[in-house]
């Protein structure tokens, strides 16, 4: 296996595609996109890191998707259809997007989105054109399989579903190539797992661990954590390794080739589940009575390198870590990951403490699942406060969340990303989402027009120069 090489000393920061500002309802590839992407440019960032980008289902989960290759089409622009006449602007405008300006209504967004798309698809003359009849031969290993699963589930017809993913994959790309032209890449997230109702189970059911019935024989999750003393119980239907390896890992191959097409680096989510994955019962209330089996290891990752082109990957190698992943991941050169939110509890010898990073990692004070610092830090143990203090040499518990900012640049790591939510200091109200919960305030978050700005930008790109990132 051929060794990943690192990645240059650099920063990033981490905002979901739905956290974006806009108009009607949920963050998209709008202008208020490319004007994130601006403002990253302005603050001297290297990496935009986003949650997956497929389409969401019950719980509005970017982790439980229809598909681990279509895109969510609530991230297709009206304003872009609009100007392509596909749209009048009343009949957008014209729509009640939801009273809050700052928390997605994903229940109004599923009552009037697709009517509102499907408007733009009648209008359209789109199918039969060379450039749909070239963008179908591209996907088409998953788009018509995924077309008539969404059929089957909702009024609309496949050649609905295949209109939406040929705007999806163009607005896309053109963020994408805006966002590379300012010297910005994309790191994208992919789930290690596919939810059972996905397209990718009911084409591919011999590639799961799935009963006569096409139900689970074991589900995914972890055991008992720091979120959570029953573990996590995901419910994803665990793949059949075997039969996979049988074939040399192809579909895999086929989602990391497309993947590398929307992102310029890919981190795989439960990197850990490579090696060792937890197996839990079906029909289980918890994740207790799991147990852990081997995974592929090293001949998933031969097979995945061998499509990706040069893209890096990140492995979020949170949670187990034994010293059997270690080895695969330091084999593999891929850059693990490190949470500085949780560093303070005991004393100066938390692994997660700057002073004992390496070079080949990437710094996070803490990821979509975890609290902002400032939410965090703001009700933690007294204990952990003082420490803090102490530690990044600042007076007050309000100077924390920078400390910590200041921190992460200043260390060793290759790498270092932080939530817009940290640069802002906002506390618990902008969490993205608590593990093992459904709904709430999960998924939900948005920034508002302006609360990104000149005056911040300049901060964080002063920490890049002063840290040479």
């Amino acid at each position: 296996m051929k060794k990943q090489k690192p990645m240059p000393r650099s920063a990033g920061t981490l905002l979901p595609v739905s956290s974006l500002p806009s108009p009607y309802g949920i963050g998209c590839f709008s202008k208020e996109a490319y004007e994130f992407v601006d403002f990253l440019h302005q603050a001297g960032q290297k990496y935009w890191q986003v949650l997956p980008l497929g389409p969401t289902s019950y719980g509005d989960s970017p982790y439980q998707s229809f598909s681990a290759f279509a895109g969510n089409p609530y991230f297709v622009d009206l304003d872009t259809l609009i100007t392509e006449g596909l749209l009048k602007k009343s009949e957008v405008t014209g729509v009640k997007w939801g009273d809050d300006p700052v928390y997605v209504d994903y229940g109004l967004l599923y009552q009037k989105r697709y009517k509102v798309l499907n408007k733009a698809f009648k209008r359209s003359k789109l199918i039969g054109t060379p450039e749909y009849k070239e963008f179908c031969d591209e996907h088409k290993y998953w788009l018509k399989g995924y077309s008539d699963f969404m059929a089957e589930k909702e009024d609309y017809p496949p050649e609905f579903w295949a209109f939406c993913q040929f705007h999806f994959f163009k607005q896309w790309k053109k963020l994408k190539d805006y966002a590379n032209s300012l010297g910005i890449e994309i790191i994208g997230d992919i789930p290690i797992y596919v939810a059972l109702d996905s397209a990718d189970v009911r084409d591919n059911p011999k590639l799961f661990l799935l009963d006569k019935k096409g139900e689970p024989i074991d589900v995914a999750g972890v055991p008992p954590d720091m979120f959570s003393a029953d573990g996590q119980l995901w419910g994803n239907p665990l793949y059949d390794w075997e039969r996979m390896e049988k074939d040399g890992f192809a579909w895999w191959k086929k989602r990391m080739g497309h993947s590398i097409k929307l992102y310029d680096i890919i981190r795989i989510d439960h990197f850990i589940g490579i090696v060792n994955y937890f197996s839990i019962p079906a029909g289980s209330t918890s994740a207790k009575p799991g147990v852990w089996k081997p995974g592929p290891g090293e001949k998933l990752l031969t097979a995945i390198n061998s499509v990706m082109e040069g893209k890096r990957i990140i492995a979020e190698d949170l949670g187990e870590l034994t010293p059997t992943v270690m080895r695969l991941r330091d084999k593999s050169g891929y850059p693990g990951m490190k949470l500085m939110i949780y560093a303070f509890g005991t004393d100066g010898m938390h692994p997660y403490l700057p002073g004992h990073f390496a070079k080949n990692l990437v710094v996070y004070a803490g990821t979509h699942d975890n609290e902002p610092l400032a939410g965090y830090f703001g009700r933690c143990k007294r204990k952990e406060r003082q420490f803090a203090r102490k530690y990044l040499n600042v007076k007050r518990n309000t100077d924390i969340t920078w400390g910590i900012i200041r921190a992460g640049y200043a260390s060793c790591a290759d790498v270092a990303v932080f939530q817009i939510q940290d640069y802002l200091e906002l506390g618990d109200e902008a969490r993205i989402n608590t593990p093992s919960t459904l709904g709430g305030l999960n998924w939900r978050w948005r920034l508002i027009p302006g609360q990104v700005d000149e005056v911040l930008a300049v901060r964080i790109k002063e920490l890049c120069e002063t840290y040479g990132r």
